[in-house]
């Protein structure tokens, strides 16, 4: 995971305490500093540390009381957040006297940091902050009082739910008991609840002072929550740039906390991933991209003298209806910065769905049999908004191909975060005219192909541990029997099975894996498609009748690729496109009978 034996450790003496403090990297470079919560040391941060070094000066510090730092005496009121202020303060003019710095925070870190970002005796000192899991004590206070002022329905429901989310605050608040459980039995369990219920590595972390950690935690809560709860502060504006990372699996913190960030942050950039709260153990990957990709905006805005409004809208500008510009603001809290590998990307839906992802800010390689396709898709996702993107030449069929695909791509990108199997073939006809040489062809390119995405690329994202998703193009033929596509139907119902039964191989390991099953979707498949047992005159006339079916049909593989999106980004199973797919689907599942009558009609081609 990365660890801290490399750093340059120094001591910082500051309102009665000492605090320890860690530095990797550079100290000409700019300086992030990266702030721990509860109950943990400044070692969470190590993995996420080790990969932000080699372009930043960052810095870890133990807080009052925790790791190696010393604890206030008395402990009582020796946590406030006024005091947590005078520490970050004086790491700062010990770090980085001459220029601000970008501030991370994560839980109590983050609750701290907003502080930090948010007063005035900090202007100028903070550059940018990036928030995990830790919200605003005022702003939560504001929050409460505005639902509590107009409770309707919906934000009664908001209450309860954050009120049971945050049952451990309570527990917090009882004399003694929680500094004896951490002391006692918890400290001493506490690292294989973790890796029980948040899959969270062991590595350096946590450290073996993590029960007196704990306990003079506690006090964090304490010195703070209800008071600043029941009296926020009237003027809690951020003076710097907000980069807000919310983890959608988070057990203690509602997404709707934020709802009303954008009143109190000028300047407030979204982020959301499919994980839980220890995201800096979890996810140090994504987390470091990020937190890179934010502080390298900050810095040329700040070096150039300029400010900026924040947005993550398609291009920049906001366009189309409301609703569609809400989900590309989703989709760009969620995908932008990921690498993305799409298949089949040269055309129709693989291009689409490359040029989708690449909206949102993903990162695009764009791979194809045909290299000039690949590449004409990659220069249109750069300009679709891509921080970058590549074309790559390969045969998903060709399994040798694919895995010397697979190491080239872990070897010059990374892991892949999202994989997209798309490329397919088509071929009509009965299975008593489809020769042996056409059933290899459908089965190496439309089954094997998925296999061969799945079986390497799944691996690197098991073996990376921080989750992923794999979305395998299946059809509605998967579940429709036909007489004329018995080859390509069966490709297609293995592919559907393929990914159900992967998605449970995978959960545990936090990978969705997701089926996407198309009708009849107006793309360049109807003019290569096969047509078994005809001649070749007979074959253009078939390919010209369903191009015809399909342009008359008209539903642009763009819309697949928004349904594509939308299920990674609730983690579907499997998503049936377009009417007659949805139709079917239920038409199997209600009427198996029926189904089967339906397989006898002749197509219209």
């Amino acid at each position: 995971m990365g660890g801290l034996s490399g750093a340059r450790e120094r001591s910082v003496h500051t309102g009665g305490v000492e605090l320890r403090v860690a530095e990797l990297g550079d100290a000409s470079r700019p300086t992030v500093i990266l702030v721990h919560g509860y109950p943990d040391s400044k070692e969470v941060w190590s993995a996420v540390a080790a990969r932000l070094a080699d372009r930043y000066h960052v810095v870890l510090y133990d807080i009052r009381g925790h790791g190696r730092s010393t604890a206030p005496r008395p402990l009582r009121g020796g946590f406030t957040l006024e005091k947590l202020t005078d520490d970050f303060l004086a790491v700062v003019d010990a770090v980085s006297p001459d220029a601000p710095v970008h501030l991370v925070g994560h839980d109590w870190g983050s609750v701290q940091s907003w502080e930090f970002a948010t007063v005035e005796r900090t202007r100028g000192r903070v550059a940018s902050f990036t928030s995990l899991s830790g919200p605003s004590l005022d702003h939560f206070g504001h929050w409460i009082k505005k639902r509590a002022a107009r409770p309707t329905p919906r934000r009664l429901a908001q209450l309860v739910s954050q009120g049971a989310k945050s049952w451990y605050v309570y527990m917090l608040h009882t004399p003694a008991l929680p500094e004896l459980a951490w002391r006692g039995p918890l400290g001493k369990r506490w690292p294989r609840i973790l890796e029980r219920l948040e899959k969270v590595p062991a590595g350096d972390y946590p450290t073996s002072s993590l029960g007196n950690d704990a306990a003079h935690g506690a006090w964090l809560y304490r010195d703070n929550v209800r008071t600043r709860l029941r009296h926020p502060r009237p003027d809690p504006y951020a003076h710097a740039p907000v980069q807000l990372i919310t983890p959608t699996g988070d057990i203690f913190l509602s997404e709707r906390l934020y709802d009303e960030l954008e009143s109190w942050v000028p300047q407030l950039v979204r982020r959301t991933i499919p994980a839980k709260h220890w995201v800096p153990r979890t996810r140090p990957d994504q987390l470091a991209a990020w937190i890179g990709e934010f502080v390298d905006s900050q810095e040329a805005l700040r070096q150039s003298g300029r400010a900026t409004s924040l947005t993550l809208v398609e291009g920049g500008r906001p366009r189309g209806s409301a609703r569609r510009r809400a989900a590309l603001a989703r989709y760009a809290e969620r995908f932008a910065g990921q690498l993305v590998l799409v298949t089949g990307a040269a055309g129709g839906i693989g291009r689409a769905t490359a040029l989708a992802f690449a909206a949102a800010g993903a990162r695009v390689i764009a791979a194809d049999r045909d290299g000039a396709g690949a590449a004409g898709t990659a220069r249109a996702a750069l300009a679709a908004g891509a921080p970058h993107a590549w074309a790559e030449t390969v045969d998903v069929g060709d399994e040798q191909a694919m895995e010397k695909f697979a190491a080239k791509v872990a070897a010059e990108y990374g892991t892949v975060d999202v994989l997209v199997n798309n490329a397919g073939v088509g071929l009509s006809g009965s299975l008593l005219d489809t020769t042996p040489e056409e059933w290899r062809r459908v089965l190496d390119v439309n089954l094997w192909g998925v296999i061969h995405g799945c079986r390497l690329f799944g691996r690197q994202m098991a073996e990376r541990n921080q989750g992923g998703h794999i979305v395998n193009l299946a059809s509605a033929a998967a579940y429709l029997p036909s007489k004329t596509l018995p080859a390509y139907s069966t490709s297609k119902a293995a592919v559907l099975m393929l990914s159900e039964s992967l998605r449970a191989e995978l959960a545990p390991r936090s990978i969705g894996v997701t089926a996407i099953c198309p009708g009849i979707v107006n793309t360049g498949i109807t003019r290569t498609s096969r047509f078994a047992g005809a001649s070749k005159e007979d074959e253009a006339k078939h390919q010209q009748r369903a191009a015809k079916l399909y342009g008359m049909r008209n539903y642009p593989p763009e819309k697949v690729a928004d349904a594509i999106l939308r299920a990674v980004l609730d983690n579907s199973a499997v998503v049936p496109v377009t009417p007659e797919a949805r139709g079917s689907r239920l038409l199997a599942r209600l009427s198996p009978k029926g189904a089967r009558a339906f397989a006898r009609l002749n197509p219209p081609v």
